[in-house]
């Protein structure tokens, strides 16, 4: 792990994912750091009035193996040892830091709508996937895995087209929609479009309440707009296809038997495709 980010900046960034408890110690932390660098880990959990095991879950959320190793890079901050940037300048001002985590970002996604998107794809006639930019990665994870199903999906990289074939749909056909800031112009008219000839509508976006979740009968959020790692680059993707990869099992277990043999028939025509072994 890095050590050259600060360690109140990881306090202030880790902040909002602490239990009560672990706020209180970086309350206290945040308060008065000197006088931290000169607590053992009994005094520190005396002072805030807080188990020792507390004091550890604190500086493990913030990236630390243990307590020694916080105080030390708290005390070699105190001593101005430590670079002044609390974000990789390498990632060109992309706010990425070592303690954040995956499930962070998708600690905002229902398990109800998660089922309930999974259900309406395995059972859509037509399944239309809308995306633009980035979110075509997604996209078009999801078209390949709905594929290997056997399930009937298309994706139109042109945005146009992803509108016309949206305003083509039925009542018995699913529309998806992938969109970071649930406000990109194209995705949110395919979607409307998609809605407004009846067919039924998920949205993946990663903040609450966005544009995108007006026309979807199912919006899976994927991190709220305090979540600030996944930004507008590629790493905006990771929780989206993690969400993919979530609906691909959940169709799969809606119905095992089906989806199974679908699998094995889809390997089986491509199973000649590659190399044989040496």
């Amino acid at each position: 792990m890095r050590q050259d980010i600060r360690v109140l900046d990881r306090v202030r960034g880790a902040y909002a994912s602490l239990r009560p408890s672990e706020q209180r110690v970086a309350d206290y932390v945040l308060k008065d750091p000197e006088t931290c660098t000169r607590c053992t880990i009994s005094e520190l959990a005396d002072q805030v009035q807080v188990s020792q095991p507390t004091v550890i879950r604190f500086v493990q959320a913030l990236g630390f193996d243990g307590y020694r190793n916080f105080k030390y890079c708290l005390i070699r901050d105190r001593s101005g040892g430590a670079a002044r940037e609390a974000c990789f300048d390498h990632l060109g001002g992309f706010d990425l830091k070592p303690w954040d985590q995956l499930e962070e970002a998708l600690k905002s996604l229902s398990v109800q709508e998660l089922d309930r998107a999974g259900r309406m794809l395995a059972t859509a006639r037509t399944i239309d996937i809308y995306g633009v930019e980035n979110s075509c990665t997604p996209a078009s994870d999801l078209l390949t895995k709905l594929t290997y199903l056997g399930l009937c999906c298309r994706m139109h990289t042109d945005a146009y087209l992803q509108q016309i074939a949206a305003a083509h749909l039925g009542v018995a056909d699913v529309a998806v929609a992938f969109s970071h800031s649930g406000c990109s112009m194209d995705t949110v008219k395919a979607l409307r479009l998609a809605r407004r000839a009846g067919a039924n509508t998920i949205a993946v976006t990663s903040r609450k309440n966005p544009l995108l979740a007006k026309y979807a009968d199912v919006c899976l959020y994927t991190g709220g707009e305090d979540t600030v790692i996944y930004g507008t680059a590629i790493f905006s993707r990771i929780p989206d296809l993690a969400v993919v990869d979530l609906l691909y099992m959940g169709i799969i277990q809606s119905d095992y038997e089906r989806f199974s043999r679908s699998l094995d028939k889809s390997g089986a025509v491509i199973a000649d495709r590659g190399y044989p072994e040496a």
